[in-house]
């Protein structure tokens, strides 16, 4: 009931690739972007799968299992410094576009102020209006020009500061996640080398505190909790985790547990059934646990075993 067998950790490592992989993209030189090309075929998963599910007995260490996390956080902080540097090339594109808009138009304006010089000075040489009318003229339609001009740059200056603000809360948000999971990661490195059951326990609150949502946590809390003989607090906390996860071959386990510890074998029965019909993988644990050791003589036992 206890310990991350190899083939969770391995599916574990495989999930995390697998987001990485679906996350990044490549930008190209004109702002496109491209699908990564590290794929993995369906077939190779397919048989990385059935190679973990045949192994026996557990192939890692702890310093092994220290060295997967390494890896985890260094990719999520890889993410981070990529999600920064996407956000800070957009900027410059869009300092460089708001640039070259300016420059545009100062330069019509410019151009315009000529053309209205010029107009001018060949109206003035045939007499049709004064220089005054020709200035207040040129003054008005200028200032529409410009208020024209300020008024659109303002709106994308608006919208730039908005796409900005949006970007640093999403980095923000993404870098809590990063913490929050480094301290999970150590959290459940120091439960691992516990020894007695209230300090575990102890633990996995912390962990529950953090991620409240955590099925996981409340199972081998759950686990723990069986050990020091509180079954009802057990069963309490599966049916929990059944509420977030109502698919988790764990917490059907621990009830199964607990259900055969208060004598109810029926109810016990129906729980591991619900186990091996998520997870197979439980049958030899099943045959290793003390606390079913009553249910070995029960004819439906033995038929859910051999089915």
């Amino acid at each position: 009931m206890r310990g991350l067998t190899t083939g969770a950790l391995i599916l574990l490592v495989l999930s995390v690739y697998g987001a990485h992989a679906s996350d990044i993209v490549e930008t190209t030189k004109d702002g496109a972007q491209e699908a990564p090309s590290f794929v993995a075929a369906p077939a190779a998963d397919k048989q990385l799968r059935t190679t973990v599910e045949k192994l026996d007995e557990p192939m890692y260490s702890p310093f092994i299992e220290r060295y997967i996390l390494d890896e985890l956080k260094a990719l999520r902080t890889e993410m981070a410094a990529q999600r920064v540097e996407l956000t800070e090339k957009l900027v410059d594109r869009h300092v460089e576009s708001i640039d070259r808009g300016v420059s545009y138009a100062t330069n019509t304006i410019t151009y315009f102020f000529y053309l209205i010089a010029g107009v001018s000075s060949i109206l003035v040489l045939v007499g049709w209006t004064s220089v005054r009318d020709i200035k207040e003229r040129m003054n008005k339609i200028a200032d529409e020009e410009v208020g024209k001009l300020v008024e659109v740059y303002e709106k994308r200056l608006r919208l730039i500061e908005l796409q900005l603000t949006q970007k640093t809360q999403h980095i923000d948000a993404n870098r809590e996640e990063i913490e929050r999971t480094q301290e999970l990661h150590s959290l459940w490195l120091k439960a691992a080398q516990e020894t007695l059951s209230a300090n575990k326990i102890a633990i996995y609150d912390q962990i529950l505190e953090l991620r409240p949502d955590d099925c996981e946590a409340l199972t081998y809390k759950a686990d723990e909790v069986l050990e020091l003989g509180e079954v009802q607090w057990a069963i309490n906390l599966c049916q929990h985790a059944l509420t977030i996860d109502p698919d988790n071959a764990h917490a059907f386990y621990q009830l199964a547990c607990a259900k055969a510890m208060l004598g109810n074998y029926d109810q016990a029965i129906h729980y591991l059934r619900e186990t091996l019909e998520r997870a197979d993988s439980y049958r030899e644990t099943v045959m290793e646990d003390p606390a079913l050791e009553p249910l070995y003589d029960l004819e439906d036992f033995k038929s859910l075993l051999s089915s």
